[in-house]
Parts: C-alpha cells; sequence; structure tokens
C-alpha cells in the first residue's frame, strides 16, 4: 500500500476534451459522497468517546485520563508519521497545529472529563448536539465556508432543541457539568474547523497526527505526574475506556473525520455530528444501564431531522 492510497486518494480519471464542466462536476460530486461516507464513520467513532470517558473517570482522575489518551495516541502517530516519511509541517501551520492541540487534543478531553464528574454521560451526549453549529461558525470564520440562509434556520433549530432540553432538565441540577460541556462544544468546533482546513493541505490523518505529536512532551510528563500511586482499584472497565478513547476517540475518528470535512465541506459534513446523540444515547443505555428518557429520545430525533434539512441547503 503506498502513502496515497493510505490517505484514501486515487488518480482522477483523464477529464473529457468534450465535456470538461461535466468531468468537474462528476469529481466534486464524487468527493462530496466520500467526504460524507469517511464523516459518518468518523461520527460512529466519536459517538463512543462520551461513554467510554464515563467508564474512565470513575476509577481514574480526569487530568490524567486527559493525558494519557493524549500521550498514548501521540506515540502512535508518531510512529505513523516517521513510518510513511512525512515531510515536516510549514512554520506557518505551526498556529494553527497549536490550536487544534489546545481545541481537540487538550480542551475537549478535558473539560467532557470534568463534566463527567458531574453528569451522566446520557446527559452529556444530548450537548453534543451543539457541535454543528459551533463547528459551521468557525467554518465560516476559518474555511471560507458560505452555507446558505436555510442551512443556518434547520443548524440553528437543532442546536435550539438541544438547548430546550438542558433547560428542560433544570440547571441547578448541575450548573457546573453544563457549563464545562459547553465550553467543551465551543474549543471543540474551533479544532474541527481548524483542522480541516489545515486537512485540505497536510492530509487528515497527517494533521491529527502532528496536533499529537507536538502536545506530547507536555502530555507524556503531565502522565507521569497525576499517575495514580497505585492502580490496584482500577477496575477492567477503566482501561478499556482509556484503550478506546486513546486509540478511536483520539486518533482514527480524526483520520476519517478531518479527511471529511475536507472533501465535503465543513459546515456541510458538521451536520452529521446531529445524529451523535442518536448513536450516543444507545451506547449509554446499552453498555452503562443509564437511563434514557422519552424527552431525550424526542429531541434526539428532532434533532436528527434537523441534520437532513441543513445537508439539502448547506451549499
Amino acid at each position: 500500500m503506498t502513502v496515497r492510497e493510505f490517505q484514501g486518494e486515487t488518480p482522477l480519471p483523464p477529464q473529457s476534451h468534450r465535456d470538461p464542466q461535466g468531468g468537474k462536476a462528476a469529481r466534486q460530486g464524487g468527493g462530496a459522497v466520500s467526504g460524507w461516507l469517511n464523516g459518518f464513520i468518523g461520527v460512529l467513532i466519536f459517538s463512543g468517546s462520551l461513554p467510554a470517558t464515563r467508564v474512565a473517570v470513575m476509577a481514574l482522575d480526569p487530568i490524567f485520563l486527559t493525558a494519557a489518551r493524549a500521550a498514548i495516541a501521540g506515540v502512535l502517530g508518531l510512529a505513523m508519521l516517521l513510518l510513511f516519511r512525512e515531510k515536516r509541517p510549514e512554520r506557518s501551520d505551526l498556529f494553527s497545529l497549536v490550536v487544534i492541540a489546545l481545541g481537540v487534543v487538550v480542551g475537549f478531553p478535558l473539560l467532557t472529563a470534568l463534566a463527567l464528574k458531574h453528569v451522566t454521560s446520557a446527559h452529556s451526549i444530548v450537548f453534543i448536539g451543539l457541535l454543528p453549529l459551533a463547528t459551521a461558525i468557525f467554518g465560516v470564520l476559518r474555511g471560507g465556508d458560505r452555507p446558505r440562509p436555510a442551512f443556518w434556520l434547520f443548524s440553528c433549530l437543532g442546536s435550539a432543541l438541544v438547548a430546550g432540553y438542558a433547560l428542560a432538565q433544570g440547571l441547578s441540577a448541575s450548573p457546573v457539568g453544563d457549563a464545562l460541556m459547553l465550553a467543551a462544544v465551543i474549543v471543540c468546533g474551533l479544532g474541527y474547523a481548524e483542522g480541516a482546513v489545515l486537512a485540505r493541505r497536510l492530509g487528515g490523518w497527517q494533521v491529527i497526527c502532528w496536533a499529537l505529536v507536538l502536545s506530547l512532551p507536555v502530555m507524556l510528563a503531565l502522565t507521569l505526574v497525576t499517575m495514580p500511586r497505585s492502580l490496584a482499584g482500577v477496575g477492567f472497565g477503566a482501561w478499556i475506556g482509556l484503550a478506546y478513547v486513546s486509540l478511536f476517540s483520539m486518533l482514527i475518528g480524526f483520520i476519517f473525520w478531518y479527511r471529511g470535512l475536507a472533501q465535503g465541506g465543513i459546515a456541510a459534513v458538521g451536520q452529521l455530528q446531529l445524529l451523535q446523540p442518536f448513536f450516543g444515547l444507545a451506547l449509554a443505555a446499552t453498555l452503562l444501564g443509564e437511563q434514557v428518557s422519552p424527552l431525550m429520545i424526542v429531541v434526539t430525533l428532532g434533532v436528527v431531522a434537523c441534520v437532513f434539512g441543513a445537508k439539502k441547503f448547506a451549499r
């Protein structure tokens, strides 16, 4: 397998001299389909992140969990870059890589891990419905996306459903947990948009690997400092949770997600995140035995309906 095949790149067929515009449209259509497919796989992988984090933080310190998952993924990312002999990013790319690292390598994992000390994974998953709106906004600011007005209507409607659900639960129940989840959504949306822009030049898997490598020295040191003195009380489930968020949430999921955003458009493909609460609630109920209320299901179905409307008007 060549490096280009690993990245999912295939040579474009020769363009017809008789129908150059048709050939261009076909390539754009193929890229959009591939973008949505890659994005959907990424969302499926990310759907298990919060349930896995919830299991892990029941036995592991949130700061240790955040550092350890980034360190493990960083070592794997470094190995991939060396294996495929990837060229180092340009100096002008460093700012974007720092933003990505602060957003998705450190910010989102740490804030969600802290939030899950106060709220259940089922409750926190519904906040993920705000991610498409955050990603779309930063896609306009950083990626140059220009969705149609109707897109914003559906995107805002989906976000309003999520916010309304949080208010219906009563903010007094856990204002700290809700505030942490809201902050996590904002930094994650920025990290997604910034990574998608950079992925157009470097490639999807290269972007997350370089961001992980950039943060690796700090994350390794933090892992050693915050490591529990005794691991005897850490159950098997916590280690499985750590393994999942390190391998899938922190690395493999981003390989598909950043490539999908770069191919299909940040605002457009980003709406697939509206499906994440649906998958996440199913996992929370199945694996953790957490209660999923009828209101959660109604909100989730409403949010899922919004993704189809947003998709229609994304371009």
